[in-house]
């Protein structure tokens, strides 16, 4: 097992991954901008190294800084969260140079899911259904045209690189293609700095699901069912839950089944997530997360079982702590994301929190960083807490959902709290009727 961890985040994030590592009995090291240095990461953590400014660029991506506070604490292995290095190929393959063990999937299999072009490439040898479209890049007008002769349309021109709904544009018909392509490339390349785009099918109600895979060094792939994450605003998540309601045991074994045997083909390591629209009664794969998901504590509910401290074990070499016939689906579980945003705005409010109380009681669980007397920096993301679930069954859990919502207090900064209230006595999330354009075309038009 590893000496000393390095954790290369901050928020609730880092604060998931020092508890595990408190729980493995694991020093770790929590590195931190000026901005974080009163964080409650920082002030929980074995040693904390200050490694730059506010800036991302200049504190959480910089990897010659992050290297020096290694070398400083003499730490063995580095865990890069979510979002940041953490699905960066060539931060992985710096670490494993200096010797030390990087906490998450090899870097050929980042590099290669990191671009969409490749991922659908490398889903397709894997046995992964996918959404009719292009075989690879389409680099002219011409290619274009072919292929939406032969998939139908509305198609969709997708970016390679990058995501939050950048690079995207839909051609309704054939008349709209040539505007689409250009507009998607254009945006592709001042977004991302790569022109390169790709086709698909248009689906026109689907809903996201996804399904966690975990894979040890030696051999043993295991899936730990889906999640619903449908009800998004500009492609970011805003509560997800676990099962899916419009899945029955039939179709989850299926689904989960076909993504652990692509990941076995793949040779994959450590915790992943396979992204699939679902249309119909028929699964297309989108994408590949190869790190911890934000939603992951819905997957450890309905489970039991500790992603992070997995993770850890795994890149020690350890073999996983359980097999596919010992995971049992027990109950339901939702999370809501807790966002320093103005709930009808979207605007972010960062500032001073003077008063915060987390929702508790039975089957509630809370991660956040938030403390009162704590300042939301304006320089991060704007997610300040995600407020967990669990309960019997789905019914069970969003009364319990419910309750929780009224307790949990963040004042005076606005938050998405409000929104959530709404969201629970929507009909369409009582009776598990959305798809991932529910949010922006019905339910925010709806006032």
């Amino acid at each position: 097992m590893f000496q000393k961890i390095l954790i290369t985040n901050r928020g609730d994030v880092a604060l998931r991954v020092l508890r595990a590592c408190k729980e493995l009995d694991i020093p770790s090291v929590v590195v931190h901008s000026t901005a974080d240095a009163d964080s409650m990461p920082v002030r929980l953590a074995n040693e904390s190294v200050c490694i730059g400014p506010p800036s991302s660029a200049g504190s959480y991506l910089n990897i010659p800084a992050i290297l020096s506070a290694v070398a400083i604490t003499g730490a063995d292995a580095v865990h890069p969260g979510v979002g940041f290095l953490s699905e960066n190929a060539e931060f992985a393959e710096i670490v494993a140079a200096h010797g030390l063990t990087f906490i998450g999937p090899e870097p050929k299999h980042i590099r290669a899911m990191g671009d969409k072009v490749e991922a659908k490439i490398t889903a397709a040898n894997a046995g992964l259904p996918l959404v009719p479209g292009s075989p690879g890049a389409v680099h002219t007008i011409e290619e274009a045209r072919r292929v939406g002769m032969e998939v139908g349309y509305p198609l969709l021109v997708k970016a390679a690189s990058g995501g939050g709904g950048r690079g995207m544009k839909v051609a309704e018909t054939a008349d709209g293609l040539d505007q689409a392509f250009s507009a998607a490339r254009a945006e592709a390349k001042a977004a991302f700095g790569d022109d390169t785009v790709y086709l698909e099918r248009y689906l026109g109600q689907p809903r996201h699901i996804e399904v966690q895979v975990i894979a040890d060094r030696q051999g043993n792939v295991v899936h730990l069912g889906e999640r619903e994450c449908s009800v998004q605003r500009r492609h970011q998540k805003l509560f997800e839950e676990a099962p899916s309601p419009a899945l029955n045991a039939e179709q989850r074994a299926r689904i989960g089944g076909i993504a652990a045997e692509a990941t076995r083909k793949m040779g994959y390591l450590g915790v992943g997530t396979m992204e699939f629209l679902y249309e119909d009664g028929e699964f297309f794969f989108i994408e590949m997360n190869t790190r911890l998901q934000v939603e992951h504590p819905i997957t450890e509910e309905i489970t039991g079982v500790d992603l992070v401290r997995e993770q850890i074990r795994i890149a020690a070499g350890l073999p996983l702590s359980f097999t596919q016939e010992d995971v049992t689906f027990t109950g339901h579980a939702i999370e809501c994301r807790i966002n320093a945003e103005h709930p009808e705005t979207f605007m972010p409010t960062p500032g001073k929190v003077t008063a915060f109380h987390a929702a508790g009681g039975p089957g509630v669980r809370v991660e956040s960083c938030l403390y009162s007397g704590y300042s939301v920096p304006p320089h991060y993301d704007s997610l300040i807490a995600k407020l967990i679930i669990h309960g019997d069954d789905r019914a069970h859990c969003l009364a319990r959902l419910r309750r929780a919502l009224e307790e949990f207090i963040v004042e005076p900064i606005p938050t998405t709290l409000a929104l959530h209230k709404r969201l629970v006595d929507a009909s369409a999330i009582k009776d598990g009727s959305y798809n991932i354009r529910w949010l922006e075309e019905v339910f925010l038009n709806d006032r």
